[in-house]
């Protein structure tokens, strides 16, 4: 069993940064997928990027590529999401997922845990 918490989001205007972080609990040694989604109003649940505990590159959306960066405390097994350049179309609630395995997906099916998830909203 896996229990994600996410912590950050907030509101901010078109340009501006914010910080989402993740602490996953979990067994100990237990390889995890660490991805972000996002879901904006009457829409479908979006992957935003991942990173794996098994590899160090992270792979992004291409909607966000070069905007966010997603990162990995093995210590204290959490996840950040440092978004940058945001505008209004990043408005979503952002969740946190894991997996307990060495790979790592695009589809929100594969994600066994998530996070109850964090606002975030760009004004314009």
């Amino acid at each position: 069993q896996v229990h994600l918490e996410e912590s950050g989001g907030g509101s901010v205007q078109a340009g501006g940064s914010l910080s989402l972080s993740c602490a996953a609990s979990s067994p100990t040694n237990t390889r995890l997928c660490l991805g972000w989604f996002r879901q904006a109003p009457g829409k479908e649940r979006e992957w935003v990027a991942y990173i794996s505990s098994a590899y160090t590159a992270p792979y992004y959306a291409r909607s966000v590529q070069g905007r966010f960066t997603i990162s990995k405390d093995d210590a204290n097994n959490s996840v950040a999401l440092e978004m940058s350049s945001l505008q209004p179309e990043d408005t979503a609630m952002y969740y946190c997922a894991a997996d307990p395995s060495e790979g790592c997906s695009r589809q929100s099916s594969y994600y066994s845990f998530w996070g109850q998830g964090t606002q975030v909203t760009v004004s314009a």
